[in-house]
């Protein structure tokens, strides 16, 4: 994307600027922001899981740091505002604990109503050996009030069936639909520009996504871009206090609103004015929105089976068979034991 005009980004909130990097705590860059000033606050915050950029606590702890933060952000959001808070799970000892439902009452404590409970789900992420493998995290939409921004038109999807007519009444015969599509409900998958339901298939940022920098745990661009063009107009003021790498930013900056962020590494406040400046230029590399989710053709050597699988696939297949003729057994279901025990 190559923009007109250069961006600007400013090091604290001005109410002309088009984008500011804050380097600090985001309490202290918080405090320069005018009551209200914000249309959509969207982050992702420390998912206290002991990553390189945090240190893990217990949980009240943690809630009790975010406490002054949640009460600055719902100061400076808009009457008419959204926040859109994305978590995963906290894993202590093996146990989960959902974040966003602890979450929950959390935000209601500070006056916010939930609209849709997103999850996003990925393909890639932590392996378990104990428990099913973790493939999803969650985005909460609370507002600020019953008036609230939500523009349907861009995020609506093709109808299924947009030959169907009211069949009575008195627009009998006329379409029933709407000839921009239709609304795509509160269950979101995103897939080749498909919006159909709840669950965004978006890839998480790994080592071979285009977006990906040195920071740990990065934010697509996409995901956020829904976001934005759904809860926003142009020109409106979007804030992420935790703002990485600035992946919120440049969604925002590339769909004409303006945006601030915080972040207290140099680095990744470098980065992200790199990455501004190549938005800019026309040269970052992001994934498309509504880009198709990667799907192996089989021909790939990583995507077929090993040799030495199919050897120990087809002799347990013939023992299970000898066990299911001896003993009498439902085939199918010794065979889906032994696999069960197989990837135990």
């Amino acid at each position: 994307m190559l923009l007109s005009e250069p961006i600007v980004v400013a090091p604290s909130f001005t109410p002309e600027s088009e984008a500011v990097l804050f380097h600090g705590d985001c309490l202290e860059g918080l405090r320069s922001v005018p009551d209200g000033a914000m249309k959509l606050i969207i982050t992702s915050p420390p998912y206290n899981i002991g990553k390189v950029y945090e240190s893990a606590t217990d949980l009240d702890a943690y809630f009790t740091m975010l406490t002054p933060i949640v009460d600055e952000l719902v100061r400076v959001l808009a009457p008419d505002g959204s926040l859109c808070w994305q978590v995963g799970n906290y894993v202590d000892k093996g146990e989960v604990f959902p974040l966003d439902i602890l979450y929950y009452p959390f935000f209601k404590r500070h006056g916010l109503k939930l609209r849709n409970r997103i999850v996003w789900t990925f393909d890639h992420g932590l392996h378990a050996s104990k428990r099913f493998s973790g493939r999803y995290e969650t985005i909460l939409w609370f507002t600020k009030s019953d008036s609230y921004t939500f523009n349907l038109d861009p995020v609506r999807v093709p109808s299924k069936y947009p030959g169907k007519r009211h069949f009575k009444g008195d627009k009998y015969g006329q379409p029933s639909g709407n000839p921009l599509g239709k609304n795509p409900s509160d269950i979101w998958r995103i897939v080749a520009q498909d919006w159909e339901s709840e669950i965004w298939n978006i890839p998480n940022v790994k080592a071979n996504h285009p977006e990906k920098t040195i920071h740990p745990c990065q934010f697509p661009i996409e995901l956020v871009e829904r976001c934005v063009l759904a809860l926003t107009n142009e020109g409106d003021w979007i804030l992420d206090p935790f703002a990485g790498v600035s992946s919120t930013l440049i969604a925002a900056l590339k769909n004409q609103r303006r945006a601030m962020g915080c972040d207290k590494e140099s680095e990744y406040i470098e980065i992200g004015q790199e990455r501004i400046s190549d938005l800019r230029a026309g040269t970052l590399r992001y994934r498309p929105l509504g880009k198709p989710v990667h799907q192996p053709t089989g021909r790939e050597k990583v995507s077929q089976t090993p040799k030495e699988w199919l050897v120990n696939k087809q002799t347990q297949a013939g023992t299970a068979n000898g066990e299911n003729i001896e003993h009498g057994a439902d085939q199918s279901t010794q065979t889906l034991t032994l696999n069960l025990e197989g990837n135990a």
